[in-house]
C-alpha cells in the first residue's frame, strides 16, 4: 500500500510540473522580456531597417530646418530671391541684378558690368581685388556684394550668372 501512495504522489507532482511548464512556455512571446533571445537575421532584416528609416526621417527633418534657418528659399512672386546654393540666373541686355549684402555672383555666359553708386563696387573673391562701377566682370570669377545697392548689369543679349544669396532683378 505504501508503494502505491508514493507512486501516486509522484504522478500528481509530475502532472502539476508539466502543466506549469506548458503554461509558462505558452505565455512567453518570442523576443519579449520573457523570451529575450534575438537572432542575427532579425537584427539585420527587421530591426536595422526600422532604425535606419527613423534616422533618415530625422535627418531629412533637420536638413529642411537648417535650410529654412539659412534662408534657402526659391524665387518669390515679387522677383526677389534667396538661396543657400548657387542658382542659374539668365539676364537680357540692360537688365540689372541687385544683390543683398553677402550675395555672390559668377559670370558664366555673356558679358556684364558692375553697377555701384560708390567704390568699392564688387569684391573679386577669385583675385582678391575690387571692381568699381562700370568695370567688366571676368568669366568664372566669383564676386561678392559687401555693401547695399551693388549689382551686375547685363551687357550682352544673353547673360547667365550663378547666384548665391538674396537678389532682385530690374
Amino acid at each position: 500500500m505504501k508503494k502505491n501512495r508514493w507512486f501516486l504522489r509522484m504522478a500528481v507532482l509530475l502532472m502539476i510540473c508539466g502543466t506549469l511548464n506548458m503554461t509558462v512556455s505558452l505565455a512567453a512571446e518570442a523576443g519579449s522580456s520573457g523570451d529575450p533571445l534575438v537572432t542575427l537575421s532579425y537584427l539585420n532584416d527587421t530591426f536595422l531597417n526600422t532604425v535606419m528609416a527613423k534616422v533618415d526621417q530625422k535627418i531629412a527633418a533637420r536638413n529642411s530646418q537648417i535650410v529654412q534657418q539659412l534662408g534657402g528659399q526659391t524665387i518669390t512672386s515679387g522677383g526677389a530671391a534667396s538661396s543657400a546654393t548657387f542658382t542659374v540666373v539668365a539676364l537680357s541686355s540692360g537688365q540689372t541684378l541687385t544683390g543683398d549684402i553677402g550675395c555672390e555672383v559668377m559670370l558664366r555666359v555673356g558679358t556684364a558690368a558692375c553697377v555701384s553708386p560708390s567704390s568699392p563696387g564688387l569684391i573679386d573673391e577669385t583675385s582678391g581685388g575690387t571692381l568699381n562701377n562700370g568695370g567688366a566682370l571676368v568669366q568664372n570669377h566669383l564676386y561678392m556684394m559687401t555693401i547695399e545697392n551693388r549689382g551686375v548689369k547685363a551687357t550682352a543679349a544673353t547673360t547667365k550668372l550663378l547666384v548665391r544669396g538674396g537678389y532682385t532683378i530690374a
